[in-house]
């Protein structure tokens, strides 16, 4: 019962230095599924701008990754966090392939597909939205949380909000002290319809409206 406008924002055209410019006045940020290296600056900055402003954030696969990727960079001073789908060197793979896919050379049809069980951890703002402990979303990716900055980062303030209960691969992370501050490895939008919003979308929307 509102009406939604979207800025869309292309992350090439945004960086440090027009940040507060560009963002300034958006209610809610959304950083959509993707792939490549192609504007993950600008999308790793308009991730911090939301963190620190306390502007509502959700991001979606790849927008979940890099939500990952700015944590570790800025909170846990790792400064050449990254994926290694983009930086197949760096020394803190805070994204990294999954295992299953590490001994594939030949990548057609070989992404995670599908629909999968996830286990929501207790108390959490995932847990409330659902209004349940286990529900099951669709997905599409080949790179994932590295689980062995799993504990760096809980000690420091963002959650594992969702896991996979048969291989513990996060499926959402969620950072305390924030109104909304959600990234998702699947894909809500794959569920989401017209008459029936998928209740990310729905209270993502509604804590962009409580902004002052």
């Amino acid at each position: 019962e509102c009406k939604v406008t979207i800025d869309w924002i292309h992350s090439e055209k945004i960086d440090e230095r027009n940040i507060e410019e560009r963002l300034q006045g958006l209610k809610g940020i959304l950083v959509a599924p993707g792939f490549g290296n192609r504007g993950i600056e600008g999308k790793i900055a308009a991730i911090q701008f939301a963190r620190e402003k306390k502007i509502p954030f959700l991001g979606i696969c790849f927008g979940m990754q890099f939500a990952a990727v700015e944590f570790a960079r800025n909170v846990l001073k790792l400064k050449d966090a990254n994926t290694t789908e983009v930086d197949a060197q760096t020394k803190n793979p805070v994204i990294d392939i999954m295992e299953s896919q590490k001994s594939i050379t030949r990548k057609g049809g070989t992404m995670r597909l599908g629909e999968y069980a996830c286990a929501l951890t207790k108390g959490t703002k995932a847990s409330h939205i659902y209004g349940r402990s286990k529900i099951t979303e669709r997905h599409r990716h080949r790179y994932e949380f590295n689980n062995d900055y799993l504990k760096r980062f809980e000690e420091n303030g963002m959650t594992a909000a969702g896991t996979n209960p048969e291989t513990n691969l996060v499926e959402i992370i969620e950072l305390k002290n924030h109104p909304f501050f959600i990234g998702v490895q699947f894909h809500p939008e794959y569920k989401s319809t017209v008459e029936n919003p998928h209740p990310l979308f729905v209270k993502f929307v509604r804590a962009a409206m409580e902004q002052k």
